[in-house]
């Protein structure tokens, strides 16, 4: 068994207007599900995908508003890296980002930048097998939009202490000292390592909560059972409804999480609609009357697409 990739990646933000602005009209992302923190249903968990809301292209967050900017350190992501087609994609967003955020940097790898909260992105031009996975944009050519994640990269002081958990027990393919890929049957993803800053890491605004890894609904029990077995103490198999989930710290101290690759977005919303009611899973609805009053009003995340 190996994952198949990246599932999704989850962050933290403290201001879900400016999220939805920057991840759909900026970046051209879909919110393809509006939803609560199933652990903590009183805030929002939105997700932001292709069309189709695929496993690969999903970056998701947890909005605890007013939340203070958090800051990277050892034992957390730092940044989330994104496929493009092209050196003209490259070009294209570096001009795009420019009036948008304060840090766009350009170089021989690809461009980097941070989100209003200060999360930092890297796109590449990447020749891959792997299917494109994209939004449709008004402002943005589909041969130039985000194609999905190609991986991400951690602080690790000690990246040897996680070596045979991510060769071992989860059977990422080495490449290079500290950087690995996860590929299965339809894609791949990276993983990654850079020694840590001296300041220690602070969870907030503009920081990874954790790093979805996507498994079959075949192979999930049997991932349980082997991440039992290697002694990393993982949570029990979760119902996220839209998937289901492990949870589990490797050594290094990054979160990670095993998700399906279903039942899906579609599964309680029609693909034409999804991202533009709230949505509660089944076992939340009842709860709806207490949660909607104290959720942020949001702005409608695909106006220009509804002229």
């Amino acid at each position: 068994m190996r994952p198949d990739g990246l599932h999704h990646v989850t962050c933290i933000t403290g201001d879900a207007p400016r999220n939805v602005d920057f991840y759909t009209r900026v970046l051209g992302l879909r919110l393809v599900k509006k939803t609560v923190n199933q652990d903590d249903p009183t805030v929002y968990h939105l997700f932001y995908a292709d069309d189709l809301g695929s496993a690969g292209s999903d970056i998701t967050f947890f909005e605890y508003p007013r939340a203070r900017r958090g800051r990277a350190g050892d034992g957390m992501i730092h940044t989330i890296a994104w496929r493009v087609g092209s050196d003209d994609a490259l070009d294209f967003w570096e001009k795009r980002l420019a009036s948008e955020t304060e840090v766009v940097e350009r170089d021989n790898a690809g461009l980097a930048f941070e989100d209003p909260e200060g999360l930092r992105h890297e796109l590449a031009a990447v020749e891959t097998s792997d299917a494109p996975l994209v939004a449709e944009h008004p402002e943005i050519p589909a041969e130039l939009a985000l194609q999905g994640f190609d991986g991400v990269r951690a602080y690790a002081g000690e990246p040897d202490a996680s070596r045979e958990t991510i060769e071992g027990v989860l059977g990422f393919e080495s490449r290079g000292e500290r950087a690995w890929e996860a590929r299965g049957p339809s894609r791949g993803g990276s993983y990654a390592y850079d020694q840590p800053p001296p300041e220690r890491g602070i969870p907030g605004a503009g920081t990874v909560h954790h790093v979805a890894w996507a498994s079959t609904m075949e192979d999930h029990a049997s991932w349980h059972e082997r991440v039992v077995e290697a002694g990393l103490h993982p949570s029990p198999i979760i119902d996220r409804f839209w998937f289901r989930s492990i949870y589990f710290r490797e050594p290094s101290g990054v979160l990670f999480e095993l998700a399906t690759l279903g039942p899906g977005f579609t599964v309680d919303e029609d693909q034409e609609h999804l991202g533009e009611s709230l949505v509660l899973p089944p076992a939340f609805e009842h709860l709806r009357a207490q949660i909607e009053p104290v959720l942020t009003p949001l702005p409608d995340p695909r106006p220009a697409l509804r002229r």
